[in-house]
């Protein structure tokens, strides 16, 4: 950044066919890559004409058509102090639940307003000098407001990668973990060890093994100490009730008063809405508080009126950002303008209550019209979430004769569970409306995500054909 580049990250999960697209895409002049992760450039990188310059970081023979990290930091003169601009970019690049993944463009100035907001929560300026900034940490120091944020969601997600952007600019510190997979394990050794005051999470992805992870330390008799921590923050999916009180119930076990703090948000914007939850029966899964920012609108741009139970699009206004990075097309679809301001529209559909609570309902892209009716697969897969001994499940739409699209259940099992198919869909009946009930279920070893942790619908609804013979 103080170079005036644009970072961008890159997931570490993807293959070479991803990689290149996302380095070509971005149109990266620079690439730094793990040692491990050598062999997969090696195959692409011949084919990306616009890289300049690849850095390889860390152990291992550095290959001939890179420069080793330490030998080029060896090698250079230190870079002069330039004037910046607060329209230099940071560039967060989002799988989302289709299609190839997008360079959502934040500006510095707009990442800057984030914080400005943040801080004036705590009576704190931005200093305009360099003499200003130890006096607003020590602010910040007597507010008890420094976070000790471990990113246990890997920093190339938003969730941790902007949070970890704005803790280390207020003087906080971020944690990382080490092993190459997640381990919930040493995540709570790591909490223990380093007094960590925030965890950042992606729903229940990470937070399902991380409280089975609890139950079994408990189990052993020597449980995890939790009462550093003041939050754990998740965004970006699903968190359901049943995880969230488990793992609030260790808290207080613990002597830990901290809250969940789950984040309606993406990489298109933050604030949409927010739910902060201490245990007392206040965790239900996909509701939340309408953020200060934030309306919902119809499609063609009407505000939906709190109460009317009418469905609409889920928007957030202010600092937001520019777009996405050489997509002209796609920017104007979801940066859009309502009421005469400019609004990130990401595409989620809610439902706004007369107290301003918002459920949220899912993605349109992926909805499914079955018989007339549009059922959204969130909705669907969190009731079979919670019913005992359901994993996972990923829902999504199959051709039918009778109903155009038949609502699919694509469903992981507890090792050991007894749950028959028409128990499962009777199970459901006192959650959903019976247009949503799924038509069919299928069983999987285990339901596939993305490398974001996010629904991989593509797998779901090729896996769903192929089981019912219609692929």
């Amino acid at each position: 950044m103080k170079v005036r580049a644009a970072p961008c990250n890159v997931n570490y999960r993807y293959v070479e066919n991803e990689l290149a697209y996302l380095i070509d895409n971005c149109d990266a002049k620079a690439v730094f890559f793990d040692h491990e992760l050598a062999d997969r450039f090696d195959a692409v990188h011949s084919d990306l004409r616009k890289v300049n310059l690849w850095v390889h970081v860390g152990d291992g023979p550095c290959p001939d058509w890179a420069v080793g990290h330490e030998q080029l930091i060896e090698s250079s003169s230190p870079a002069p102090r330039i004037e910046r601009s607060s329209d230099d970019l940071w560039i967060l690049y989002t799988g989302g639940t289709t299609g190839n993944p997008k360079g959502v463009m934040w500006s510095h100035g707009n990442i800057a307003a984030l914080i400005e907001r943040i801080l004036g929560n705590l009576g704190v300026e931005i200093p305009t000098t360099l003499a200003g900034i130890a006096p607003m940490l020590a602010a910040i120091d007597a507010a008890g407001a420094v976070p000790r944020q471990l990113a246990a969601a890997p920093l190339m997600h938003g969730t941790s990668g902007l949070g970890a952007l704005i803790n280390l600019f207020i003087g906080g510190s971020v944690i990382t973990l080490t092993d190459r997979h997640f381990s919930p394990v040493e995540l709570w050794e790591t909490v223990e060890r380093t007094q960590a005051t925030l965890v950042t999470i992606v729903g229940d992805v990470f937070c399902a093994p991380m409280v089975d992870a609890l139950d079994d330390a408990v189990a052993a008799g020597r449980p995890f100490d939790l009462r550093s921590l003041v939050t754990i923050g998740s965004s970006g999916v699903m968190w359901s009730e049943s995880v969230k009180d488990r793992l609030l119930a260790h808290a207080r076990a613990s002597g830990s008063s901290m809250f969940c703090n789950d984040g309606l948000g993406a990489s298109e914007g933050v604030g949409f809405a927010s739910k902060a939850s201490v245990g007392d029966g206040d965790t239900a899964t996909a509701t939340f508080t309408l953020g200060e920012n934030a309306a919902v609108f119809t499609e063609d741009g009407r505000r939906v009126e709190p109460g009317s139970e009418e469905a609409g699009l889920l928007a957030v206004t202010g600092p937001i950002p520019l777009g996405y990075y050489g997509d002209p097309v796609k920017s104007a679809e979801t940066f859009r303008e309502f009421e005469g301001k400019r609004w990130s529209v990401p595409g989620d559909w809610a439902t706004l209550a007369a107290d301003g609570t918002v459920t949220l309902l899912g993605r349109g892209s992926v909805s499914i019209n079955t018989g007339g009716e549009k059922v959204y697969p969130e909705e669907v897969e969190e009731a079979l979430k919670l019913l005992p001994g359901v994993v996972d499940a990923n829902v999504v739409g199959v051709p039918d004769q009778r109903w155009g699209s038949a609502v699919t259940a694509v469903v992981q099992l507890a090792a050991g569970a007894e749950l028959g198919d028409q128990e499962m869909i009777d199970s459901l009946r006192t959650a959903l409306s019976g247009y949503k009930l799924p038509k069919n279920i299928v069983r999987v070893d285990t339901v596939f995500r993305g490398p974001n942790g996010k629904a991989d619908y593509k797998w779901a609804t090729a896996t769903a054909l192929e089981a019912l013979a219609l692929a």
